[in-house]
């Protein structure tokens, strides 16, 4: 499920349209329901709250005003460590020729 914080892509006629930040999920008075406040990532930055059951945070399609809506979670991609540079002639290139990563955190540091 979608928690706070989350970044979601919301689709309107299954078309992406924006991504927003979910910034609170609070319960409605009806059980089952919740206060979905989203903080729309587009310029000008603008916040709505929506009333939307688990299962349409989850990515289950409901409709607004006639349109089928979904919220999708947006998943980081796994980004693979950087190793630093350990080549034996000391030119700043890997084995496959590659150039050096140069650490800003311990540039800092000297």
């Amino acid at each position: 499920m979608a928690d706070i914080n989350d970044i979601v892509l919301i689709y309107a006629d299954a078309h992406p349209q924006v991504f927003a930040r979910i910034e609170a999920i609070e319960p409605d008075i009806k059980r089952g329901w919740y206060h979905v406040k989203l903080l729309l990532l587009q310029i000008p930055l603008h916040v709505v709250t929506w009333i939307l059951r688990d299962v349409y945070i989850n990515g289950e399609t409901f409709t607004m005003e006639g349109k089928p809506m979904r919220l999708e979670l947006v998943e980081s991609p796994v980004v693979q460590p950087v190793k630093p540079d350990t080549s034996p002639s000391g030119d700043g290139k890997d084995k496959e020729g590659r150039g050096k990563v140069i650490s800003l955190r311990d540039l800092k540091k000297n």
